[in-house]
């Protein structure tokens, strides 16, 4: 409500109060011309409709008591203005509670405008996201099209051809860190980028042991990236042991093959896990 309905609103019930009240003034002319400014009032007022039947009822009583006045009947005229006063007061009332529900629906129709304004940003922030990750995903194809990388449903796989590992351990060869380093470079520029490195082992030793021995070969890896200023965030290790079939495991080439990393990249970096407890 504006400062000019609060001031009406406020008269009206000043007005009501000192015609009901019967102290401020016992002067009928002055009850009329007061019940005469309340009806006209509520009359005015853009939100009439909502108390239709009290101000009908108002300028009905207010028409006999001016009557009542005009033929000398002041105790008629000073009981009829007061019935005017009365329903122009209740007329005001319900005035000013259609102009609250209005206000409070107004908040809500506004409130609803700032949510689908916010909700189009996003998506359309979303739709920005998705643009900047496809052209950099293109340009880390790009960096790495002459390794070993093949496009799959996980994602663009990157096997390390030259991280081979001796029988039995987990470091990596000198030869490895070139491509380490190119690997580090272009995962520094796509911050977005989740990595999985997933360790492998020939058949070599017990079942037992090539799991573990294939999850310290995901580990090397990942330290090495860090060393190289690789976020944290965008790694997760996997050991796969022997039993995946990157290579066979019947001649010495095929188990130096499984003696390897495959690196999976792909699209978002891993959500990191909370404590709900």
């Amino acid at each position: 409500m504006n400062t000019q309905s609060k001031a009406r609103s406020s008269l009206l019930v000043v007005a009501v109060a000192t015609i009901l009240s019967g102290c401020a003034s016992t002067d009928t002319i002055n009850e009329l011309e007061t019940a005469r400014t309340v009806v006209a009032q509520v009359e005015a007022s853009p939100r009439a409709g909502v108390a239709a039947a009290n101000i009908s009822e108002a300028r009905k009583a207010l028409d006999r008591a001016n009557s009542a006045a005009a033929d000398g009947k002041k105790g008629d005229a000073k009981y009829f203005a007061n019935v005017a006063a009365v329903q122009g007061q209740i007329a005001n009332e319900k005035i000013l509670t259609a102009q609250a529900q209005e206000a409070v629906q107004q908040g809500t129709v506004e409130r609803q405008r700032v949510l689908a304004e916010a909700r189009a940003l996003e998506a359309e922030r979303a739709n920005q996201r998705a643009d900047s990750l496809k052209a950099q995903t293109e340009n880390l194809e790009q960096q790495l099209k002459d390794l070993q990388t093949k496009r799959t449903e996980r994602g663009l796989v990157l096997t390390l051809g030259d991280v081979l590992f001796d029988t039995g351990k987990a470091s990596l060869k000198p030869g490895a860190y070139a491509t380490i380093d190119r690997l580090a470079t272009a995962l520094r520029e796509v911050p977005a980028r989740a990595v999985v490195i997933e360790g492998h082992t020939d058949s070599v030793g017990s079942e037992q042991y090539n799991q573990s021995l294939s999850e310290q070969r995901a580990m090397a890896v990942q330290s090495a990236l860090l060393q190289r200023g690789v976020n944290g965030q965008q790694i997760r290790t996997a050991g796969m042991g022997e039993g995946l079939p990157v290579a066979g495991n019947d001649s010495p080439s095929g188990r130096q093959q499984k003696r390897c990393v495959e690196v999976i990249l792909t699209e978002t970096t891993p959500r990191v896990a909370t404590d709900t407890n």
